[in-house]
């Protein structure tokens, strides 16, 4: 039974972690994801987000504008966002967490520690990144300074392409 939850929530964490885009150099969800993993509706959410407005600052939520909305729709691969009238609201992390005290129930809360889950998991997997990327850059400047001890004087290759490049006399017909 607990591997179930388990390997339940795990998925859960990967569907999340897909509905998860980088915003104005912020990690962000909209607020129809949202909707759809809190099981509302999008308009619901947002009417509960504007009853409480104070609790949503700007580093908390903000409205996409319309080069943002036709830049993720493009990266959307699914057909399923329909006809919208209104741009979506994008939350941040802090503006997810404080979605949980205003919506209030059960599912809020479940939905919401998942949501944090999977934003750890990102940032675990960015750290990780940064942490490979210096190790390939310390290894090149490895290699570039075994390259000069082995090769002290590289002049020598750097004319050969030329060389090789030089017309060859072509056999008589």
């Amino acid at each position: 039974m607990t591997e179930k939850v388990i390997i339940q929530a795990e998925s859960t964490i990967e569907v999340i972690k897909n509905r998860i885009y980088e915003v104005r150099g912020q990690r962000v969800m909209l607020d129809r994801d949202l909707a759809e993993l809190y099981n509302v509706e999008t308009k619901r959410l947002n009417e509960a987000v504007r009853r409480n407005i104070e609790r949503f600052p700007e580093d908390f939520m903000f409205k996409l504008n319309k080069s943002e909305w036709v830049f993720l729709r493009s990266q959307i691969a699914t057909s399923s966002w329909g006809g919208t009238r209104k741009l979506p609201n994008a939350f941040t992390e802090l503006g997810i967490a404080m979605l949980s005290s205003v919506l209030q129930s059960e599912t809020a809360i479940q939905v919401n520690i998942n949501i944090m889950r999977a934003f750890v998991v990102i940032r675990y997997a960015v750290a990780a990144w940064q942490d490979t990327n210096l190790k390939v850059e310390q290894l090149s400047h490895k290699v570039d300074s075994l390259n000069a001890r082995v090769y002290p004087d590289r002049r020598p290759l750097l004319w050969l392409p030329s060389l090789m490049r030089q017309r060859r006399p072509r056999p008589a017909a």
